[in-house]
Formats: C-alpha cells, structure tokens, sequence
C-alpha cells in the first residue's frame, strides 16, 4: 500500500467517539440474586422500600440517657436496663442510663450516647451505676433512622456497575434479585502460524500466544462472556470459517494482530469477504492500528499484535465499546493529576501512554523500557501517563495519569 494510500491519522478521541456512535446497548436483561450480580450492569434502578437504618440506633457500645441529666462530667446515673441489637420498643427511664451496644434501637425518650471508654462502670444493685467521665451533648454517637438511605429514594441507577460495594447497598435495602444487563459475549481468536501455547515447544521463530491470555483476562474482568476459539491456522479459508464461527454465538469479536497496514496477511480479506471493515491509524503510542467493521450481526475489532500495544488499545477503545453495549452510564475512567518524578526529553508527534507507577513520595516513575513488546512493563506499572502529543515531561511537571484500577474493570 503506498503511501498516498494509507489511512490518515485519527486522533484517540476521534476514534472513540465514532466507535461510539455506532455502538447500541444490548438491551437485553435478566434478573439475578444480588450475591451473583458482581461486576453486571444495572438495567433497572434500585429504589429503597425502607429507611436504612430503619431506626435511630447507637454507632457505639456505651451508655443510652438523656443529655439533661448529665450538668457536668463525674455524674453518676443508675443504669435501669440492658439494650442489646435486636431488641425494639425500649422506654427510657428519666435520670437512669440504659448499658447500649452498637446497632441497638435507642430506647424512646433518650437523647445521647456516650461511648464506653468514657464511662465508669459501678458496682451496685441490680445493675449497679455508671460514672460519665465526660460532657454529653444531644444527639451525640446516635445514628438516626433514614440517615443513609430515605424510603423510596433511588439507591443505585440504571446504568451502574456493581461492585461489592454496591451489592452490599442493594441487601441493605432489601433487594433480593436485581435486574442486570445480560453478559456481552465476546468471540477472541489468534491467528499466525508463528503462535504456540505455553506449554508447547518453541520452535525457531515461534513465540508464545500471550495475547490470548491477556485479552481472555481483559474481558473476564469486565464480566463478558468469553468465546475462546484459539489459534485460527493463517489460511483465508480457516479464518473465514473461524469468523463465521465467531459470528454465530457473539456480539463482538476481536483478534489480535494482522491488522498494520501494508502486512499481507489472511485476516482482512477475510474479514471484508464475511462483511464489512475499516482499516484504522490512530494517532497513539503504543497502538496506532485498530480494524473496526461487521461479520454478520456481531462487530468487530482488530487489536494490534505487539503485547502492550494490544493491551492499551484494548483499555482505550474497546473497553468503552463493551460498557456500552452493556448499558453502563459511565464510559470514561477517572484521570489525576499528579507529580512526575522523572523526565520525558523527547516529545512524539502522537499522544503516548506511557507505563507508570506511583512512589512512595506520591510521584510517578516511569518504567525504563516503554517499547511497545515489553509486556512488563504493565506489570510493573499501575497505570498510564496519558501524554499529549509533542509534549516533553520534566520532573515536577503535573501529568495526566490513568490509574489502572479505573481501566480494568
């Protein structure tokens, strides 16, 4: 392919945007217990049915009694009753202090709590006295009913995606099933002769498939439903075969590999004789070629060979493809701001993403090797530093960083 010939450039965000709009949500939904709903998307909103707590209850073990009747540290106050959790309907006696642990409905007609740790327990009748070592003000270590969630509020929206967090706010309110996007089925194949398994012997010129296992991992991790079809022989007709394959059981499929301009390989005639393809040059570093088009129904996305340069494409331009075909509300991950600790002298007429870690001093080191074939680098790293084109970096400098919490999942 000549020069003249070749795709233009496309910035990252331009990129993104036209993936997007012509990607749809699914649509499709099923209702699951909550405890099996982790990592699934939201179709429908949780909407509370109680107030959460349900009433005022104490945050401490200690002392339930009306702040009135303590004037001043040393009081001693008869204790009249014990409030364990789970016992409702407690009436509170004026100038006595009920002994209270944590959760326990506060008794009707008392005020405060006061924590243990400032109280002196003494012996007596009955339940003996307790000694309160400390100014009381109303209102004090009680949690009150509706302070977390109100009845009928909306806890969590259509659109989000369920952590563990999540999923302990939905039992919270009651919320025995929920009802979740269906898992995106993604079909993953490799295709080139020179690919061999871990496992299996490495002959002269081959390498092993490392790909597959990290955009196994990738999708995993965003709750797809995983389609492993394995090496593709690098034949047009097994490859056609393979995306027919492919094609009949996903809504998406991706590859990895064959997809540079100007390679002579058996994946984007293939592709264009079971439908329809876009060759891509994205203006990044590492990645810069992406495939893009239809086999059939499902879509498809050619990822590049190189390891990480297949690895930050996934986490760039086909992680936000998924969250929307799942449905989910928030496509782009969080950015910071933070402190550089090392110096970037040459600038890249493409926006780079480059691996890094945050120190202990709270600045970010940058691995040594940013070669787009050193995969340890995103080992070693916890995250990318999202540089703009043309654009050197000099220690203390503010760079953007992309956490890679926010980009696996």
């Amino acid at each position: 392919m000549s020069e003249a010939s070749r795709p233009a450039l496309q910035s990252l965000d331009d990129a993104l945007a036209r993936l997007l709009s012509q990607v749809v949500p699914l649509g499709q939904v099923e209702s699951l217990p909550t405890a099996e709903a982790l990592n699934r998307v939201l179709a429908a909103e949780v909407r509370s049915q109680i107030d959460v707590p349900p009433a005022d209850n104490t945050a401490m073990d200690g002392y339930a009694l009306c702040a009135a009747d303590v004037a001043e540290p040393g009081v001693v106050l008869p204790v009249a009753q014990r409030v364990p959790a789970g016992v409702i309907g407690a009436q509170h006696q004026a100038g006595t202090a009920a002994r209270i642990f944590t959760g326990a409905q506060i008794p009707l007609g008392a005020d405060a709590v006061v924590m243990q740790e400032q109280c002196e327990a003494l012996p007596g009748e009955g339940l003996g006295s307790v000694r309160i070592n400390t100014a009381v003000q109303s209102g004090q270590w009680i949690r009150r009913r509706g302070e977390d969630v109100e009845q009928g509020s909306v806890v969590l929206a259509a659109g989000h995606r369920l952590d563990a967090a999540a999923l302990g706010l939905a039992a919270s309110v009651g919320a025995a099933h929920l009802s979740v996007a269906r898992r995106v089925r993604v079909a993953l194949f490799s295709t080139g002769d020179e690919l061999v398994m871990p496992g299996e012997p490495l002959k002269p010129g081959a390498i092993y498939n490392s790909n597959r296992f990290t955009l196994r991992g990738l999708l995993q991790g965003l709750g797809c439903e995983v389609i492993d079809l394995g090496i593709v022989p690098d034949k047009l007709d097994a490859t056609r075969a393979a995306l027919r394959e492919a094609a009949a059981q996903s809504d998406l499929i991706i590859t990895s590999g064959g997809v540079s301009v100007g390679e002579e390989d058996h994946l984007r005639p293939a592709v264009q004789a079971e439908g329809s393809l876009d060759l891509w040059q994205i203006a990044i570093k590492p990645g810069k070629p992406l495939a893009f088009g239809k086999v059939a129904d499902p879509w498809f996305i050619g990822l590049p060979g190189n390891p990480v340069s297949s690895f930050v494409t996934f986490l760039l331009l086909v992680r936000p493809v998924i969250l929307r075909l799942q449905g989910a509300a928030k496509l782009a991950p969080r950015r910071l701001q933070v402190r550089a600790d090392f110096n970037w002298p040459k600038a890249d007429k493409r926006r780079e993403f480059l691996r890094a870690r945050l120190n202990d001093a709270g600045g970010l080191e940058l691995f040594a090797n940013q070669s787009s074939g050193v995969l340890s680098s995103a080992v070693w790293g916890d995250g990318l530093v999202d540089n703009p084109p043309s654009t050197t970096i000099a220690a203390g400098d503010a760079v953007s960083y992309l956490p890679f919490s926010e980009l696996l999942s």
